[in-house]
């Protein structure tokens, strides 16, 4: 009997996350709760909310699912992969008390002061004042970041006090990201290029992707505000992987023990959102689920069965090494809303989905739905991460690019940039 695989969540990712369980030699009959109108294409779809645990433990138990892929945040840092363990459903992803490495940046500051992992000075504050004193005495730029949860947009990185005052302000006096932004972290400024280091772990060991980098700006040139990413691509030239493997005893593995220590061990998947800066690596973020969207460019470059990897890591078996991947490397390119990343629009229709399909490029919905007419519109922000591989880079991101040329919606936002001189 083939095994049953429930993948939760809406989004870009979990597309990525359907096709590549799919490709499994095990043939899984995959599920996807509440999933979106490309992945209903692909996969069987219920529409149960992402975060409504007991619902998704009735599916899993009733449906006999042999594993539980958790995709976005807000399920993990809400305890849903506990549920599953307590009603003993296997579940890849952390617990609720392990997502707080990305549901609080302040805790995560925490765990990587006391694990010696290398970060960037920061205070954490509950009022404006002493948000003010911190950002006088870190200088200028400086990251001002809310606390928990809001949706990859409560980050502000101010090249003026003015600036900084005003995200703070809207943190903590216009609780513009009501409790998420109840606290904030307050963080030196710093420079150099960016990377995601993706690891699967089993609460002791590390399996690593290799490098990707994904471009959070609206516009190119980094320009204009941040969204939740408008592309990414693997792997990364100046992160080789001798460097990926010194990351990750650096970062990861610290990281892991001083959980495990803790009584809190982590499993899942750990990504660290790192800046190379003249003076070394430093961790900005903890993401405790795959990046969307890095999973986009990472996962079709595997070359191993991911039901069977996923399992291992939810068992507790998992081995120290590299995921295995393909030669070559893989772009994607966001294709966004008019208006996002403020209030996108939604219903406008999606056209040439089929044309930049046979184009060979893999296009993971994210913001789509099905109309009364049953034809595909925008239904979100990032609406479709069209994505493409190659042998290198640079025909990655010429097919990429090719295949998204196809595509057209009304106000349609895509940055020109992504993977460029790489």
């Amino acid at each position: 009997m083939n095994r049953t695989v429930l993948v939760v969540g809406a989004g870009g990712r979990e597309h990525a996350l359907v096709r590549a369980l799919q490709r499994s030699p095990q043939r899984p009959h995959v599920i996807c709760a509440p999933g979106n109108a490309g992945i209903a294409r692909d996969a069987e779809t219920v529409a149960i909310s992402a975060t409504d645990n007991d619902a998704l433990v009735a599916l899993a138990r009733d449906r006999r699912v042999d594993l539980v892929v958790v995709g976005p945040e807000a399920p993990l840092v809400g305890g849903l992969c506990d549920a599953l363990r307590a009603a003993g459903i296997r579940a890849f992803g952390p617990s609720g008390a392990a997502a707080r490495l990305e549901g609080s940046k302040a805790f995560a500051k925490e765990i990587m002061a006391a694990a010696g992992v290398p970060t960037a000075r920061s205070f954490t504050v509950t009022d404006a004042d002493a948000g003010r004193r911190a950002i006088a005495e870190l200088g200028l730029p400086v990251a001002v970041k809310a606390d928990g949860l809001a949706a990859g947009k409560g980050v502000v990185v101010a090249q003026t006090a003015d600036e900084a005052h005003a995200a703070l302000d809207a943190c903590l006096v216009e609780r513009a990201f009501g409790d998420a932004g109840a606290a904030v972290v307050i963080e030196e400024g710093m420079s150099g290029p960016e990377v995601s280091l993706l690891a699967i772990c089993d609460g002791e060991h590390v399996a690593r992707f290799p490098a990707a980098r994904d471009y959070k700006p609206i516009g190119d040139g980094n320009t204009g505000p941040n969204t939740g990413g408008m592309g990414s691509v693997s792997p990364v030239a100046d992160i080789p992987d001798d460097l990926a493997d010194e990351l990750i005893e650096a970062v990861h593995r610290p990281g892991i023990r001083e959980m495990a220590r803790r009584g809190v061990p982590f499993t899942g998947v750990l990504y660290a959102g790192l800046m190379m800066t003249p003076a070394g690596p430093r961790v900005l973020e903890f993401n405790a689920r795959f990046g969307d969207p890095e999973t986009q460019a990472l996962l079709p470059r595997v070359d191993e069965d991911l039901v069977d990897l996923l399992t291992r890591a939810a068992d507790g078996q998992l081995d120290d090494r590299p995921v295995r991947v393909g030669a070559g490397a893989a772009v994607a390119v966001v294709l966004a809303a008019a208006d996002y990343p403020a209030t996108p629009r939604t219903g406008d229709q999606i056209t040439g989905l089929d044309e930049a399909a046979a184009a060979g490029a893999e296009l993971y919905h994210a913001g789509t739905a099905a109309d009364g007419d049953g034809r595909i519109v925008t239904a979100g922000g990032r609406v479709l991460a069209v994505s493409a591989a190659g042998r290198d880079v640079a025909d990655a991101r010429a097919r990429a690019y090719a295949a998204a040329d196809h595509v057209h919606f009304a106000g349609q936002q895509r940055r020109s940039d992504i993977a460029a001189g790489l």
